[in-house]
């Protein structure tokens, strides 16, 4: 009998170039789950970095698509179709600049939202219907958008990076755990609540 199976894919830009960009949180996010984990995300295949590893009864999947973000959909595609994955298995963490810097949202599906590594995922995979974690990176005009989330993260902003990287981590353990309503009614309150 094989085991359940779930895929976490982190969205970012490959590079030492893009290394704590905004842009990068979902690879960040990726990084925190397999140092929990105790796994490295390293395997090359599928045109993506993979880490494997069980976790309570379920093989798990870490993956890091390798190329640009708004081309990271032919990687996730080509992985869930290898692993026969059912795509309601299937969670992608990404930058969002329509949240606030620090806040996280996860869903059971939606739209791109404007995001061109979730429209190419959507394109490939032809649905929205699998789940994904938005961390919140902060605005800025459309004018400033591009440069803005290829910026780094300056020091004074990083606390709230950094804290809403680990409620993500979090997250995810959560929605492995407990499945996607129980993780958005514990991670889409906001953190005073």
């Amino acid at each position: 009998m094989s085991l359940a199976m779930k895929m976490i894919v982190g969205l970012g830009n490959p590079g030492s170039e893009y290394a704590d960009t905004r842009h990068n949180i979902g690879f960040e996010v990726v990084d925190a789950l397999s140092e929990w984990f105790g796994i490295k995300v390293k395997k090359r295949k599928f045109e993506a970095r993979i880490g494997e590893t069980e976790f309570e009864g379920k093989k798990l999947i870490l993956v890091k698509p390798w190329k640009y973000m708004n081309r990271s959909g032919q990687a996730v595609a080509t992985a869930a179709g290898f692993y026969k994955l059912p795509i309601p298995d299937l969670l992608v963490v990404t930058d969002d600049m329509a949240l606030e810097s620090g806040r996280i949202r996860i869903r059971a599906k939606g739209s791109a939202g404007g995001h061109n590594g979730l429209k190419d995922i959507i394109e490939k995979l032809g649905t929205e219907d699998f789940a994904r974690l938005r961390v919140g990176i902060g605005q800025a005009t459309e004018s400033e958008a591009y440069d803005y989330v290829l910026s780094k993260v300056p020091a004074e902003q990083k606390e709230p990076i950094d804290s809403a990287i680990e409620r993500a981590r979090d997250a995810v353990i959560c929605w492995l755990r407990n499945g996607i309503e129980a993780t958005m009614n514990e991670y889409n309150k906001t953190v005073d609540e």
